[in-house]
């Protein structure tokens, strides 16, 4: 039975060749092939007559396909992508200064049940392959490069699509070990977040098994009752016990965590909200990405408006904390934070450009 070429890490593709008593060459030059070079047809240069057999029986290059494709005004990028057995995703192309960050998604759906993210509606159906994962990477920059050649560069990767990172933690991992590697895609480490809703179980095994990729965690309220309504692990993780494995991640001077905080007008928006947030992450190595919340069909949420969202940046500022204010982008096509959905996914609204 042949299995993905995607779904495999060089460390597997090494040992599988070694079993066989192929040339040690060869998993290099495929890496070097379908990654590097991004070619999709067999390769056939400097590969041993019996690699090339071993390729053909048992190794398979399928890659998801995309069903719709959305482009925004501001020219963020939304595919629908159906995968073998008939299950869809959605994954993002973000624009910034003429490269884009690609949004990834680790699962069809979602188990966390936030009440904040669309995707929590629609469940969890199955965790992702990690050829499902690298193939939505693959896909995006094919798609790029035939209709953006002027500018398509994929600088950043971020799992902050459908489904929980952690919760698919194997399969995200190797995902990540492809895409650093440096006989494949040789993304640099800082290029790459995962972001997480606080799952213990995949924190707990981070430290020793995760590459050193950047961490984002999604902390919306400092507030026990307020957090135990947006992100219902909260219950079963608390957030202190959550925020002890996230602090000791980073490593390095220049690494950093992350804490998303979504602002939805009147309910976590107050002055009291900054003033606690403040307090908790005082002097830690961190950086706050305030995200106005993006409403959805079905949501109870409002965003709040700009001047509530810049004063609650002005108190955190006293606590001496790098804070951002995240661009809107893509809620145009409902492809913006929190606002993935792949079973309502629409029609185009527009033609890719």
């Amino acid at each position: 039975m042949k299995t993905s070429f995607y779904q495999h890490s060089l460390a597997e593709l090494e040992l599988l060749f070694r079993e066989r008593g192929l040339p040690p060459s060869g998993p290099g030059l495929l890496f070097n092939w379908h990654y590097k070079k991004r070619k999709s047809e067999p390769c056939l240069q400097n590969l041993a007559k019996d690699s090339i057999n071993f390729v053909s029986e048992f190794l398979n290059f399928n890659l998801p396909e995309i069903e719709v494709t959305q482009c925004s005004d501001d020219k963020t990028v939304k595919f629908l992508f159906r995968l073998e057995d008939g299950q869809k995703i959605e994954s993002v192309l973000i624009p910034f200064n003429g490269k884009y960050t690609i949004c990834l998604s680790s699962q069809v759906g979602c188990a966390m049940k936030c009440s904040f993210c669309h995707t929590g509606l629609q469940g969890l159906s199955r965790n992702l392959r990690t050829d499902e994962i690298i193939g939505q990477f693959l896909v995006a920059q094919k798609w790029l490069t035939a209709n953006r050649p002027e500018d398509d560069k994929i600088l950043n990767i971020v799992f902050m699509g459908q489904g929980e990172p952690l919760h698919n933690f194997d399969a995200v991992k190797m995902a990540c070990e492809i895409f650093l590697s440096q006989h494949g895609l040789s993304i640099a480490d800082q290029k790459i977040t995962i972001s997480t809703a606080g799952y213990l179980p995949g924190l707990e095994r981070w430290k020793e098994e995760m590459p050193k990729v950047n961490i984002a965690l999604s902390l919306h309220s400092p507030l026990k009752e307020k957090r135990d309504q947006l992100i219902p692990i909260n219950k079963k993780y608390p957030l202190e016990e959550v925020i002890k494995y996230v602090d000791s991640i980073p490593e390095g001077k220049n690494r950093f965590v992350t804490y998303e905080y979504l602002l939805i007008d009147n309910f976590n928006d107050t002055d009291e909200d900054a003033h606690l947030t403040g307090k908790l992450l005082e002097g830690k190595k961190a950086y706050i990405s305030l995200i106005p919340f993006n409403p959805f069909p079905g949501s109870p949420y409002q965003r709040p408006q700009l001047s509530k969202v810049e004063h609650f940046k002005s108190i955190l500022d006293q606590y001496k904390i790098p804070t951002l204010i995240r661009a809107t982008k893509g809620d145009q096509i409902l492809a913006a934070c929190g606002q993935l959905n792949s079973k309502t996914a629409s029609k185009p609204l527009q033609s890719p450009s």
